[in-house]
């Protein structure tokens, strides 16, 4: 599993980083920081929780 940013997309709103504060952060930019591209396996549900909330859909798990 892999988790993609799109930077170009985010506004900073840090709803990921809200839900999953081990995996998102957003910089000092304000522009979201993965903090770990490809976690395990047993972070999905939370991983693919985090990404959908995110409102400008800048955030995509990927297998």
């Amino acid at each position: 599993m892999r988790i993609e940013a799109d930077r170009e997309l985010c506004a900073g709103l840090g709803m990921c980083e809200a839900m999953a504060p081990d995996f998102f952060e957003v910089g000092d930019d304000g522009v979201v920081v993965l903090l770990d591209e490809t976690p395990g396996e047993e972070h999905r549900m939370d991983l693919t929780a985090a990404t959908e909330a995110c409102p400008m859909l800048a955030l995509k798990v990927r297998d």
